[in-house]
């Protein structure tokens, strides 16, 4: 299917249009973060787009708001009974207060943490962070080599950090790729595609045409992978653009 790919700013909002060899004009607004998304056919043009989506505009926001007070994990007191997320599952916290050696671990379906009683709540999701760079540490090296040979890229050096907007981000000039620490919640297949994402961008800078050839080619399903991700559990932070 012949597609070209534009990008189009409405009332602030950015939107990425692809026209595509079809009949009718479809906009969808996607979480986390409201980013809206058109189909559109190719006997449009940008300016009968636009005109379309200024016509669509309560009807974009009022998503886009709906998405913005949508559900998410509450602030995290560190307490027994909690819900966390680890590589996708969902784990029940059981903090164990005594004396000595401060560490998490899993067991089961229980994510046990062992501190001492005095310890605050902030220092507790200090250490749960900590714990999810570790989990990060230990994958990311196998996943980057797995798919440096698929995409034929090398990643000289990669780094954990929190965003709020973004899931990752790389240097096309350096090849260094940064990976959100919140991927160590996610099922392993999103931090699969991420780097694959990062990767791909170290090739073709935008999301347009050859981008996308690229990822289907490097990873057929990076749609359903996507989707998955961006449809998963928030942390409480504010994901906003």
């Amino acid at each position: 299917m012949s597609t070209t790919s534009a990008y189009l700013s409405v009332a602030g909002i950015d939107i990425d249009v692809v026209y595509k060899d079809i009949k009718n004009l479809h906009i969808g607004v996607y979480p986390p973060l409201g980013r809206v998304r058109v189909a559109a056919p190719l006997q449009l043009d940008d300016d009968q787009v636009r005109l379309a989506l200024v016509q669509r505009l309560p009807w974009i926001k009022r998503k886009r708001s709906e998405l913005e007070a949508a559900d998410r994990q509450s602030v995290r007191e560190m307490v027994t009974g909690e819900s966390h997320y680890v590589w996708g599952d969902r784990l029940r916290l059981k903090v164990i207060e005594r004396p000595g050696r401060v560490h998490l671990e899993i067991e089961g379906d229980r994510l046990r943490l062992y501190v001492s009683a005095e310890t605050t709540a902030d220092k507790r999701r200090a250490l749960l962070d900590r714990w999810y760079r570790e989990q990060l540490r230990l994958v990311i090296p196998s996943v980057i080599s797995e798919f440096e040979l698929r995409v034929g890229v090398e990643v000289p050096k990669w780094s954990i950090r929190r965003m709020k907007t973004k899931w990752g981000s790389c240097n096309r000039e350096t090849g260094h790729i940064w990976f959100n620490v919140e991927l160590a919640r996610k099922h392993p297949e999103s931090l699969e595609y991420i780097a694959v994402h990062e990767m791909t961008h170290l090739l073709e800078r935008g999301h347009g045409e050859r981008f996308t050839k690229l990822m289907d080619e490097f990873m057929p399903d990076w749609r359903s992978r996507r989707d998955h991700l961006n449809g998963s559990p928030l942390a409480h932070e504010d994901w906003s653009y």
